[in-house]
């Protein structure tokens, strides 16, 4: 862990605090959560949106962590496409006859 998720770690469990919910309800959703920057965005949303119920935290904590799945998701994807076409080009230009 870095000092930047650190901080925005205690960050995002002070402000779910100072809006008046209990420190464990921001752990949970600083530990659900789990990266720098899904926990600064989820910051941002409270600061800005004021969301009026636990529900509507924990609801937009779960949107943000499905953006963040999604992201990785697509990335691994593109990684492994990436690879597959390297793999493919070296496997027919190494080949005399075109084939593998």
């Amino acid at each position: 862990m870095t000092d930047n998720w650190k901080k925005a770690y205690s960050e995002l469990i002070n402000t779910i605090v100072e809006m008046g919910y209990p420190e464990d309800f921001g752990k949970m959703i600083a530990g659900s959560l789990g990266s720098e920057n899904t926990m600064n965005r989820m910051i941002n949303y409270l600061k800005k949106a004021r969301p009026g119920s636990p529900e509507e935290i924990a609801d937009e904590m779960l949107a943000i962590d499905s953006d963040r799945k999604r992201w990785i998701e697509k990335r691994e994807s593109e990684r492994a496409s990436q690879r597959y076409y390297e793999i493919r080009r070296g496997c027919f230009s190494d080949d005399e006859n075109g084939g593998c």
